[in-house]
């Protein structure tokens, strides 16, 4: 394996990593066995395979806390090009230390689950996937009747959690949107008359991955440190998006932007102001246009799209604080948390 000057293998409190010089990592946290790391950070832990009801075998993950009833569980969604087993797994980490048991699953064409990589051809798919997967994580275990369920969606994962809510109305208690992906910024978007010609030749080449747009990690991690480590991540797309999954995408987020008014369930949306992936203002429509009555808003001047990775550990603490004073909110104390 090519070895890269990086980081890391101790952590700061808020579990992120703590910058040396080392070769390539087996884990975003450094070379610590996944178990034993688990271990240290008082969760369990586990991972398995899931074959969705249309025959796609997709790869999933837990984090529970050691204490149980958990005291709610949260069905995550990860954002385009993305996976669930490097950084986004510090998010899921820190809320089962706080007695929330935590699942996700790697979408179509992303991580280890099966499908050509990165391409997306039919969001409402994606969507039907994770619903019967989270309904069976319900079913499964006896100890999680009756407890709060939330959806929590990065990016591309927040417009999908947002289309699981309009599936089903009345199946989730609430919904953590960090920057959400309701529409794709002007800032990323190719610019007239390209999307018109994609759209065209998708048509024919669906897989095609020709899309002229800049790899977006680099646009989304701020402190440069943690852009390495974001980049060592075996499973992370490094290719063009492909013709179809940008039609598709684009697609859905008018759809959504069209329906924020139908956003029912009780929310917290959360959102850099210098996020050039996905466009803060539309955050700031979602909160106007729901007809939630719970529903709350922060936009974190200065912030980047990776609000609990790619910031200074100082500004992951804060968005961390601010998710966690809401479910705390909405939750009563069981297990690791305390109100």
């Amino acid at each position: 394996m090519k070895e890269e000057e990086s980081l890391l293998s101790t952590q700061t409190q808020s579990g992120q990593p703590q910058i040396q010089t080392q070769t390539q990592l087996l884990h975003y946290w450094g070379n610590t066995p996944e178990q034993e790391y688990y271990n240290l950070q008082g969760i369990k832990a586990s991972k398995s395979f899931y074959t969705s009801p249309r025959g796609l075998k997709l790869f999933t993950r837990q984090w529970l806390p050691l204490l149980s009833p958990p005291r709610g569980l949260i069905f995550m969604v990860h954002g385009y090009g993305n996976d669930i087993s490097w950084t986004f797994q510090a998010t899921p980490i820190f809320l089962a230390q706080q007695g929330f048991a935590c699942f996700a699953l790697d979408l179509e064409g992303h991580g280890q689950s099966h499908g050509l990589r990165a391409f997306v051809p039919d969001v409402h798919l994606v969507v039907q996937d994770c619903l019967a997967f989270f309904t069976l994580v319900k079913q499964q275990e006896p100890q999680f009747l009756n407890v709060p369920c939330f959806l929590y969606g990065e990016s591309m994962g927040g417009a999908i959690c947002l289309l699981i809510h309009f599936a089903e109305p009345e199946a989730f208690q609430g919904a953590i949107l960090v920057a959400p992906m309701c529409k794709i910024s002007d800032k990323v978007k190719p610019r007239w008359p390209i999307p018109q010609i994609l759209t065209f030749v998708a048509r024919f080449f669906p897989s095609l991955a020709i899309v002229p747009t800049a790899d977006l990690m680099y646009k989304s991690v701020k402190v440069e440190e943690k852009k390495i480590i974001a980049n060592m991540n075996p499973m992370r797309y490094r290719g063009k998006p492909r013709l179809g999954t940008v039609v598709e995408l684009l697609k859905v987020t008018e759809y959504v932007s069209q329906r924020l008014g139908d956003v029912s369930l009780p929310f917290i949306v959360l959102h850099g102001s210098a996020d050039v992936v996905t466009d803060p203002n539309v955050s700031r429509a979602l909160y106007e246009e729901a007809k939630s009555e719970d529903k709350t808003i922060k936009i974190y001047e200065g912030m980047m799209h990776s609000l609990l990775f790619g910031e200074t550990d100082q500004n992951v603490d804060i968005v961390r604080a601010d998710i966690l004073s809401w479910l705390n909110h909405r939750c009563h104390a069981r297990g690791g948390g305390a109100e």
